[in-house]
């Protein structure tokens, strides 16, 4: 149920709103559409708007990084969310990840914050069109809806809105602008928020806020609802260091999204470092270049595991992912110890990590 922008004791005064998503977020798309749609429907309102898209990333990475870039930003009256996209086509993800990292961001917001809002709009690539023409609902769309039913939380399913219409003849791939779409695309998607928004506001006349009921029951008991950053710094030794890379010196290209950010790096096989935690699950958000290379870990002292850092996008772009080294766990104090592998993908250059951040469930 989507409620009214503002609080019962600062009616319309002011709002904040948060976008989190990959690049269909982060860049100048429907974000910004909706957020001039806001201003012209509250022209008293005094807004801040939040931008949490940071391209590449899914709901899993979501799930760690919403206390950080949105819910530590103050009381958040309107939450807007994308990630079936990358969810499908960067992160790969089966269903169980979709789940845990959109049950993950659902829960953890709604708990922190039961007044919040939250609208997730599932966007479209070429393959869940074709599947969405075929009748099918894409496994991200999927399993975010189960998500969002659970939670009563509203979507707004354009990607099923785009193949009605590519399909009705009253649009094509092309005008709608594709995976990235145009501003034609984006206005499509923007319009359907405001239709949503504004129908929920008429037929809330007292205009009052309250407090939204999370279920008791979790849908997946390993769902990151508990997930945060843990720094890296903790981990430093002699071989493993927290810093800036010299971007200028390391090959492939780079987001200006990280620059000047500090990394946990080591490019040197066999160098161990040791974090420990308290929780279920952890992971490493990471930023995996031309040069990525294996992680090899134990945890409490059991036997030694592999990770590989390198995806298919590393070829030439230091790509952001997370992946999870260990879950399901008791939830208690444990180790990972941590080193490097002297052997990496058949595709990598090197053997390096560059940790953005560990994550922690």
């Amino acid at each position: 149920m989507i409620q009214f922008l503002g609080n019962k004791d600062d009616l319309e005064k002011n709002g904040r709103v948060a976008f989190m998503g990959g690049s269909i977020t982060q860049m100048n798309g429907y974000r910004p559409m909706v957020s001039n749609w806001l201003k012209a429907r509250f022209p008293q309102t005094e807004f801040d708007f939040i931008n949490a898209g940071i391209s590449s990333t899914c709901s899993m990475t979501g799930a760690f990084r919403l206390e950080e870039h949105v819910l530590n930003k103050g009381r958040v009256d309107l939450f807007f969310i994308e990630f079936a996209v990358n969810d499908d086509q960067d992160a790969g993800h089966e269903k169980r990840e979709c789940v845990r990292g959109m049950e993950g961001i659902i829960r953890h917001a709604r708990t922190e914050q039961p007044e919040m809002d939250i609208v997730v709009t599932y966007f479209v690539n070429p393959g869940m069109l074709d599947q969405l023409k075929a009748g099918k609902i894409p496994m991200p769309i999927a399993a975010h809806e189960e998500v969002l039913k659970h939670y009563g939380v509203s979507a707004i399913f354009l990607a099923r809105e785009v193949a009605e219409r590519i399909g009705a003849g009253e649009l094509t791939w092309a005008q709608f602008g594709g995976t990235h779409p145009k501003p034609a695309g984006n206005a499509i998607a923007a319009e359907m928020i405001g239709k949503l928004l504004s129908s929920a506001w008429d037929k809330n006349k007292a205009k009052v806020k309250v407090a939204h009921q999370v279920p008791e029951k979790l849908i997946d008991t390993g769902s990151y609802y508990q997930g945060k950053f843990l720094s890296p710094e903790q981990s430093v030794n002699d071989s493993w260091s927290w810093s800036i890379p010299q971007w200028n010196k390391i090959p492939g290209s780079f987001r200006n999204t990280f620059a000047g950010m500090k990394l946990f790096c080591c490019d040197e096989a066999g160098k161990e470092t040791v974090v420990r935690f308290t929780g279920t699950a952890l992971g490493a958000y990471v930023l995996a270049g031309p040069d990525a290379g294996t992680l090899e870990f134990s945890l409490d002292d059991g036997p030694w595991k592999t990770l590989d850092l390198y995806h298919r996008y590393s070829r030439g772009l230091h790509y952001p992912r997370t992946l999870m080294l260990v879950t399901d766990l008791e939830k208690k104090e444990h180790m990972v110890r941590m080193r490097l592998s002297d052997k990496s993908n058949p595709s990598s250059k090197g053997t390096a990590a560059r940790i953005l951040q560990f994550t922690v469930n």
